[in-house]
């Protein structure tokens, strides 16, 4: 039996949408699934670097990784009227060129908060250690990731809801791309598709007993959070629009990419068509 590794982040949505494969509820033949939780930042890296046959990424790293890894459709996270926030200590007053801690250079929130706030001063950390960062005065300011949008200190306040900066820089009317999940190119196409529908399965799984997965994630102690934070943030980022790519989606993705392209963060606007698995193949090959 195969041993496949699924590299995704330690945040709510993630455990959540990959644990109706760790609890056994979904598998494939002959495959025996890992997984492996890290810094999404950390996992952008080794993305970069080739070391993950199927891992989560921020939607942002995709055109330097377009080459050796195809997008899967599934395990997406979108904002739809929220996103990262910006936060900083009430009353203060941010400079133009203020210092900033934000969650890794490849992160989607960084590309937008790069192109929105120019002059800014950029420290890159973990994205556990940005609140504390802000409330203890060495950095101005951090772009807030994950659960920590819902639960952060009193003594913080937003400056900016990334989602703003977001339909400002968009022209509006698209969610906004965060993160999702790629497969190498070297693992054969069936095999490929086969992992693909797989996954999708688990998301669509866990979606439809969601009250139940969520009491078992609780119990176990996998997310850092309480039950009502938990419910509220998994509508935000593993919901219904979680388990498949859909029109508004792809090009709310072609968008990004041709906003990278604009600002010079890319070599060129790719089509998010154009690097989807071609599931027709599967059709065709046994035609």
């Amino acid at each position: 039996m195969k041993t496949t590794l699924i590299a995704h982040s330690p945040d709510a949505d993630d455990i959540f949408m990959y644990y109706a494969i760790k609890f056994g509820w979904v598998g494939m033949e002959g495959v025996r699934f890992e997984n492996l939780a890290d810094d999404i930042e950390t996992l952008n890296e080794a993305v970069l670097e080739g070391k993950y046959d199927i891992a989560a990424i921020s939607f942002a790293l995709y055109p330097y990784v377009r080459d050796n890894y195809a997008l899967l459709r599934t395990a997406v996270s979108f904002g739809e009227g929220y996103g990262p926030k910006l936060i900083k200590k009430k009353g203060a007053k941010l400079k133009p060129n203020f210092k900033v801690a934000l969650s890794g250079k490849h992160t989607t929130n960084a590309m937008l908060f790069r192109i929105y706030y120019p002059k800014a001063r950029i420290r890159y950390m973990n994205f556990l250690d940005i609140e504390e960062a802000v409330r203890n005065g060495e950095v101005d300011a951090g772009v807030l990731i994950h659960e920590s949008i819902l639960t952060f200190a009193e003594e913080l306040e937003v400056e900016k809801e990334m989602w703003d900066v977001w339909e400002e820089l968009s022209g509006g009317g698209l969610p906004l791309p965060l993160g999702g999940m790629v497969i190498s190119r070297s693992i054969p196409l069936l095999k490929a598709i086969a992992y693909e529908k797989t996954l999708t399965k688990a998301v669509d799984v866990a979606r439809k007993h969601k009250e139940r997965l969520s009491q078992m994630l609780l119990e176990r102690n996998l997310v850092r959070i309480d039950g009502a934070t938990l419910d509220k943030y998994l509508e935000l980022y593993a919901n219904d629009d979680s388990i498949s790519l859909s029109e508004v989606q792809i090009e709310a993705l072609d968008t990004l990419f041709a906003l990278g392209h604009k600002h010079g963060f890319y070599d060129c606007a790719i089509k998010t068509e154009d690097f989807l698995i071609p599931l027709e193949y599967e059709t065709l090959r046994h035609s």
